[in-house]
């Protein structure tokens, strides 16, 4: 579902193709409900080894994450930490991990390329950023830990199924059209770079 609050786009899980359709790269939406951090190992084994993942993401969000995690007692745990992993490290599997799991919200850090892009234009889904360097304020907006799941992997791999409130600002990345925010970027710097460059050298020609 999505709501607008105080101007804000806010997706609430579970989240829909429809609910996605008018939002576009560069948009800013926040996430409440279910977030599960998944990272390279999990994915490895959704995709190589056809393990099913034990948390339905179906229509849920994923954030590539390896969070720090404080145990409490009753086998509970609290979010202390949880910076964005570089998502480029998921994009050989994401197209076949979407179209396996139904995952509709991917957060991470950074762009992904045309796996990711291909997947969400194909089933509905979007990436977004989660913006860098603000690991404790992202901890804030996870309410409760849910869930633990493949704990084997350890603390960063393990899939922490979390309720999260607002989770954000999240920049969309790329659409569920298949427009890739980063990449349509690159274009435009390569395309005004010449220009640029020729300005500032008329201005620094004195360095040899």
């Amino acid at each position: 579902m999505l709501e607008i609050k105080d101007g804000k786009k806010i997706l609430v899980t579970p989240v829909s193709a429809e609910d996605l359709k008018d939002i576009k790269i560069g948009d800013i939406v926040y996430l409440t409900g279910s977030l599960t951090t998944c990272r390279d190992v999990a994915h490895r084994r959704v995709v190589e080894e056809g393990r099913e993942i034990p948390v339905d993401v179906r229509n849920n969000a994923i954030l590539h994450a390896g969070p720090i995690i404080r145990p409490l007692e009753n086998d509970k745990f609290e979010m202390v930490s949880v910076g964005p992993t570089t998502s480029m490290r998921m994009e050989k599997f994401e197209y076949d991990f979407v179209k396996i799991t139904g995952v509709r919200v991917i957060v991470g850090k950074g762009g992904m390329r045309e796996n990711t892009a291909r997947a969400c234009k194909e089933f509905g889904a979007i990436h977004c950023v989660f913006p860098a360097g603000n690991a404790v304020v992202a901890a804030v907006e996870v309410e409760e830990i849910e869930k633990a799941e493949w704990r084997d992997l350890g603390m960063p791999e393990t899939l922490w199924n979390c309720r999260v409130k607002e989770f954000g600002p999240l920049i969309v990345s790329i659409d569920s059209q298949g427009r890739n925010y980063f990449e349509e970027k690159k274009v435009e710097y390569n395309e005004n770079k010449d220009k640029q460059l020729e300005e500032i050298y008329k201005h620094v020609s004195f360095i040899k």
